[in-house]
């Protein structure tokens, strides 16, 4: 056995040692990258569907709850409340939600899955503004006789009834979005979740 070929011997070990130590470096260098690429934690709890317990919320009262970033209202509408839904239709932009502002399981005169609860993205359809929770009834401010309550939003004056439906005249150019959601229990609704009717 030659010198040469004892040379030729340890060049090709050295050269495929330090080809296979490239490679695994490269791979330990690459990891921080492709996990970069992943959504990471936060992001993907904006996404997650958000639990919200309604047990303890009172006739009229609002409860709010964060979504994707988004704070969401859940109201819980009286009789008289779900009443006064009806009569006063014509005062509204789109009454029987032509726009597809809800899933279709909410696509009725209350926009929810149960009349007593409703649940809406609190943000205006005008310019991203959160309007205020004003459930009284005849407020002069608002229209008087033609105020059943609802959601008004001080930023550019839109109104909204107490199913999330946009007045007519108002800079507001749709019905709040409601998002798709499910009752897990009769206490318990999950919005970020599409089950359907209840």
């Amino acid at each position: 056995m030659s010198s040469q070929d004892v040379d030729l011997k340890k060049r090709r070990m050295l050269i495929l040692a330090t080809a296979g130590m490239g490679a695994v470096g490269a791979g330990f260098a690459l990891v921080p990258f492709i996990k970069a690429m992943n959504p990471s934690a936060r992001a993907k709890a904006l996404g997650a569907p958000e639990e919200v317990d309604i047990s303890k919320l009172e006739m009229g009262a609002l409860l709010r709850a964060k979504w994707r970033g988004k704070v969401c209202w859940v109201v819980r509408r009286s009789e008289q409340t779900l009443k006064n839904l009806t009569p006063y239709t014509e005062h509204l932009a789109d009454p029987n939600s032509e726009v597809p502002q809800q899933p279709e399981y909410c696509q009725n005169e209350y926009r929810s899955i149960k009349p007593e609860y409703f649940i809406a993205v609190g943000i205006c359809t005008h310019l991203g503004c959160s309007p205020t929770y004003r459930p009284k009834v005849g407020t002069a401010a608002l229209g008087g006789d033609n105020w059943h309550g609802g959601f008004f939003c001080a930023c550019h004056g839109s109104k909204f009834d107490l199913a999330g439906r946009v007045y007519s005249g108002v800079p507001a150019p749709t019905n709040l979005v409601i998002p798709k959601h499910e009752y897990l229990t009769d206490s318990t609704i999950v919005i970020g979740k599409d089950g359907g009717a209840a």
